[in-house]
């Protein structure tokens, strides 16, 4: 099968040297580590070229067939567009806040529109090239948005998203105004992959936090999709630089950067000139070991690169600014007229020159405040085939889940730093050639051809088959053809769910009312001839009385326990046995002692714990014990325990849903059913269907409905829709006429809705 590889950039650059157009491919981890994939066949690479402003029309159109050649699919970007999705953006805001650098976040931006707009022009171009088959894999936090398009656009596309910037904890990433759309947008894929395990339960602890989602340990279904989380440590191509750093030309540069130390210790540091990397307080950690061992100030060189990274840009202006002061700080108090401590190189190498450096080393210091993973610290180990050198990394890269052997750091804390450098330099050789050849053999079977292979092999694999899970929201014709079905039959019955199906849930029970709109709603469906609506829910009978008893709908309260029949009394279908609530209760009040914000609500036949307005990731351990507890407990005694909505309900057995179904059936056999319903209650009513019957699940959940819609505000669009059909039209005319204003809860969220929200 063919692979499409997505990122913002694509493995190659583009230059024009006296009118001549010159295409390079890049070199290093990813550009590695996908070439085989974008060569297996026929495999696509979709990103921007860079900027090729000073290319005429002509010549543009020869680059992108040249691109197209090497299969390589340019997306040119304005320059309005670049500013504001790349460094406006995904650089300006994603970036520093990511990294858990909120100082460095900007202030005030407007640039998400256009982020989301390069975005769409992603999935388009994407689609356009697609074939039935095609794997996608979208790589990086400039693309976040890209899954969900994609899988608006190809419902039944495989797609896969890899983060490779570290994900923030749930408390640093909520604080981003856009968490809703960026989540949403990622949950477009099949697999999500991340660097560490850290990332990944960070990133699952948001989906809970923020849209109540949960999951299970490596899984989760969203909108009837089987979703896989991963953790896929990125590696490097180590075959091929050990290669390189045993070459003739590698080992001749080695030589002479040790000649020119002249029997100096050598610390190496390699970096972006990026914020996040640490170097001022990596200097001044080297400072305050040069002021604790000055007998070492003439015996150590540290050699630190810096490629140009975001030249131009504010915050890496003033970096620059403050690594200069600091260098000419170190240098001017340590130095001698033969030499200075250290040697600053602000420009780009090769990889040769690289790995001529990494052999050279004695000492490789990579301090991040935060990094996704850092493949330096893994080039720097796939060179050192001598397994000699010593690796200082940082506890907050994501390399350093994998590289135990080196001396793991805090990079905030300046005197350990320091203190590691002495550790580091004063090493025996025995166990500086231990460490490196555990660590060089951890690099080596963990390549950067072992990541692309797990990832894509989890991408391929057939999704579980959950019973009842869809591959997405039923399309908007067959909701249609439903609606014509139902709208043109003689005699229909409508039961209606009310929590979570036609209003969303809230913190607490009773602050649930119906608005008027809503009850409008209601009223025309009564009215609609040859319509009987049921209103069947979970909620205690004094509830559904007071907010629906005047409508003239069948009521179902607590499940199906109580009825009452249009004009008539409420009665119970079975006599209640409850002698075993107090037990129920005696357990979960000592869970509501646990779980500050949770709260027990009592019905006739039922106990049920909610933990809604709890703190989400701790209430939801707490619900699984309490779970647990209640079916070990209540194993011999005629009750269900459920888990619903963030709640957790202990029910008298045999009352449910499903036999409400059964009985309008045995009065009607025949009866054209229609049902809407959205959590796990509501199965037993989906269940209960005869084959003609309609069930359709609301919200994103696996279901054995045959039909689904997003949420109540589709829900309640696909009732309005049903009112326009068979009858003529119907005013929806609420008890208080003033309440259908600008202020009603639902009227901005449905206002726009022309036809049901699928």
């Amino acid at each position: 099968m063919r692979t499409i590889l997505v990122s913002n950039r694509l493995p190659m650059t583009v230059s024009v040297d006296d009118g001549q157009i010159a295409i390079t491919p890049s070199t290093g981890g990813l550009a590695t580590g996908l070439r085989g994939p974008h060569q297996k066949n026929g495999g696509l690479w979709v990103g921007w070229p860079g900027d090729v402003s000073n290319v005429g029309p002509d010549q543009r159109e020869s680059l992108d067939q040249r691109l197209v050649e090497q299969r390589a699919v340019p997306l040119h970007l304005t320059d309005e567009e670049h500013e504001r999705y790349y460094q406006g953006f995904a650089n300006g805001v994603l970036w520093p806040l990511f990294h858990y650098l909120l100082d460095k976040v900007a202030l005030e931006s407007r640039d998400f529109e256009v982020y989301r707009s390069v975005n769409e022009r992603f999935a388009d171009t994407v689609a356009e090239r697609y074939r039935a088959g095609d794997l996608i894999w979208v790589h990086d936090y400039q693309l976040m948005l890209l899954p969900a398009m994609l899988r608006e656009r190809l419902p039944d596309a495989r797609i896969g998203f890899f983060l490779h910037i570290p994900f923030p904890s749930s408390e640093v990433f909520r604080i981003l105004p856009w968490r809703t759309p960026i989540l949403e947008g990622l949950l477009g894929a099949d697999v999500i992959g991340f660097h560490t395990l850290t990332y990944m339960r960070h990133f699952a602890g948001s989906l809970l936090r923020t849209l109540g989602l949960e999951s299970q340990v490596d899984r989760l279904t969203y909108q009837g999709r089987a979703i896989r989380l991963g953790a896929f440590p990125m590696g490097v191509d180590a075959d091929s630089f050990a290669t390189m750093a045993d070459s003739v030309d590698v080992l001749a540069a080695t030589d002479t950067i040790r000649k020119e130390a002249n029997d100096r210790k050598i610390l190496l540091g390699v970096d972006r000139l990026d914020y996040t990397k640490g170097l001022p307080r990596r200097l001044l950690a080297f400072k305050r070991f040069l002021e604790r061992r000055p007998d070492l100030c003439d015996k150590v060189r540290f050699i630190q690169v810096a490629v140009p990274s975001r030249e131009g840009i504010g915050p890496y202006e003033a970096l620059r600014r403050q690594v200069d002061e600091l260098l000419g700080h170190i240098n001017g108090r340590f130095g001698t007229a033969a030499a200075v401590p250290v040697h600053y190189l602000y420009r780009t190498f090769s990889q040769t020159e690289l790995a001529a450096m990494y052999r050279a080393a004695d000492v490789m210091v990579i301090t991040p405040l935060r990094d996704g993973m850092n493949l330096v610290a893994k080039e720097y180990c796939a060179c050192r085939t001598d397994d000699d050198g010593v690796l200082i990394l940082s506890e907050f890269a994501g390399a350093s889940a994998e590289l135990g052997e080196a001396i793991r750091v805090n990079p905030y804390d300046i005197d350990q730093l320091s203190l590691a450098y002495e550790q580091a330099l004063e090493m025996k050789p025995a166990e500086r050639a231990t460490r490196m050849r555990a660590l060089r053999q951890r690099v080596q079977n963990n390549s950067v051809h072992r990541w692309v292979r797990c990832f894509l092999e989890m991408l391929t694999e057939t999704p579980e088959g959950t019973p009842g899970t869809r591959s997405s929201f039923t399309p908007k014709a067959i909701m249609n053809r439903i609606i014509e079905d139902v709208g043109s039959a003689a005699g229909l019955h409508v039961f209606l769910d009310y929590d979570g199906t036609l209003m969303p849930f809230v913190s607490a029970p009773e602050l649930a009312a119906p608005d008027d709109e809503l009850r409008a709603l209601l009223v025309s469906l009564v009215a609609r001839p040859g319509t009987r609506a049921h209103m069947v829910s979970g909620r205690r009978k004094d509830d559904l009385e007071r907010w629906f008893g005047d409508l003239g709908m069948g009521l179902y309260a607590e499940h199906g326990l109580w009825l009452k029949p249009p004009g008539e009394d409420w009665v119970s279908l079975t006599e209640p046995i409850v002698s075993w609530k107090e037990k129920v209760r005696t357990i979960m009040e000592e869970f509501l002692d646990r779980v500050p914000g949770s709260f027990i609500e009592d019905k006739t036949a039922a106990v049920v714990w909610h933990y809604r307005d709890a703190e989400p990731e701790f209430a939801a351990h707490q619900a699984k014990e309490l779970r647990t507890d209640l079916t070990a407990v209540l194993s011999n005694v005629p009750v269900e325990v459920l888990q619903g909505d963030r709640i957790i309900e202990v029910r008298m057995h045999g009352v449910h849903k499903g036999a409400i179904v059964q009985r309008i059936l045995a009065e009607q056999p025949g009866a054209v059913i229609l049902a809407l319903g959205d959590d796990r209650t509501d199965e037993d009513m989906f269940a209960a269907l005869p084959p003609e019957g309609y069930g359709i699940h609301v919200g994103p959940q696996p279901s054995k409905a045959r039909y689904n819609l997003r949420d109540a505000v589709a829900a309640r669009a696909f009732l309005r829709r049903l009112l326009g059909t068979g009858v003529p039209a119907l005013a929806l005319i609420p008890t208080n006429p003033l309440s259908l204003t600008s202020e009603s809860p639902f009227r901005a969220r449905l206002s726009g809705f022309q036809s049901f929200n699928c």
